[in-house]
């Protein structure tokens, strides 16, 4: 074998290896596809950030002085912990006073309940009148209500002398330091459920039409932590001034710990439309307009498209096209363009 043909050789077998690797349906044949339809989920994406629906002030039930407060702002605490407790002259002498009500009011039951049992001797025996016997029942009664609502007291001192963390969730401000006396009613800190966190998104447009109640989705942190699935909890009704709609969403599993701040991505899944499909070099954009050349038997004609998503080498069609049309994948955007210099009129 000569040379030029060797060469010649090499080159028919690397072309010929060429078109193998793009496969047959990288070339249309004769220079054109024909659209195909094909059934797709709407994706609704945007940027989203957890946010927060309330906060829960922890405030003093009774005036004291402030002990064993042992907590720090961005700290996680559960729900029921003892962060604190109230000391200090006020609350020993509100002790005592509730503690003496309670044995005063024992006393006094102890007296009704003897008064009734010999009362009620007496109107067997004849010896007291029925009326005698039902005003010792109703202090009996009174008695006994009088000590419970003393009891309760006391049991509300006390465990008002005790600060618990009224839900789970972070510490976001500490207003009091140990050792500082306080007055009942006074924040002693602020607290940031976990349930009261929520995901807030904003959606325009078309998009924002879509979203509805229920919708689900899934939350792609920025920080390349694992996707959390969600769904769609509440869309506003008002829309904001940019004309944006606010949507809330909520994690669809209990388990997940929102970090206030957290920023990301939520992707919803809306419903599933027939879109059309055509290779994405068949697009061409002319004066802010995507279109195709759609090709027939009387030639080549323009036809203006709406896009979808891209898929691969392909983009989703949603208005210009139907099932069956054939467009110019070949040469698009130069054929398009040919008679350019007839249309373009110079300015005088």
């Amino acid at each position: 074998m000569s040379t030029s043909a060797a060469s010649a050789w090499v080159i028919r077998t690397a072309l010929g290896l060429g078109l193998l690797l793009i496969g047959p349906n990288a070339w249309a044949a004769g220079g054109w596809v024909t659209v195909q339809s094909r059934s797709v989920t709407a994706h609704i994406t945007a940027y989203a950030r957890v946010e927060s629906i309330a906060q829960a002030p922890l405030q003093a039930a009774q005036t004291g002085q402030m002990d064993g407060l042992n907590v720090d702002p961005g700290q996680h605490i559960a729900a029921g912990v003892i962060l604190g407790k109230l000391k200090g002259p006020e609350i020993k002498a509100l002790l005592a006073q509730r503690l003496t009500a309670v044995d005063s009011d024992q006393a006094k039951l102890t007296v009704a309940r003897q008064t009734l049992a010999i009362t009620q001797k007496e109107g067997a025996a004849h010896l007291s009148t029925r009326k005698e016997v039902y005003k010792a029942q109703a202090a009996f009664v009174q008695a006994k209500a009088q000590l419970s609502a003393a009891r309760t007291a006391l049991q509300t001192a006390r465990e008002n002398t005790v600060l618990r963390a009224p839900a789970t969730g972070t510490v976001m401000t500490l207003a009091v330091a140990n050792g500082e006396r306080v007055t009942a009613g006074q924040n002693i800190l602020t607290l940031q459920p976990t349930d009261q966190l929520w995901l807030k998104a904003t959606y325009y447009g078309a998009q924002a039409v879509a979203v509805g109640v229920g919708m689900p989705g899934r939350f792609i942190p920025a920080d390349g932590s694992a996707p959390i699935p969600v769904r769609v909890a509440r869309v506003v009704p008002l829309a904001k001034p940019d004309g944006g709609r606010p949507v809330a969403l909520r994690a669809r599993s209990k388990n997940v710990d929102w970090v206030s701040g957290e920023a990301g991505t939520v992707v919803l899944k809306g419903a599933r439309h027939t879109a059309m499909v055509v290779p994405t070099r068949a697009l061409i954009l002319d004066r802010s307009q995507w279109w195709v050349l759609v090709h027939t038997g009387n030639g080549d004609r323009r036809q203006r498209v709406t896009l979808g998503a891209s898929r691969g080498h392909d983009t989703l069609i949603t208005q210009g096209l139907i099932a069956g049309t054939q467009v110019v994948v070949d040469n698009a955007y130069l054929k398009f363009h040919r008679n350019f210099s007839q249309r373009f009129q110079p300015p005088d």
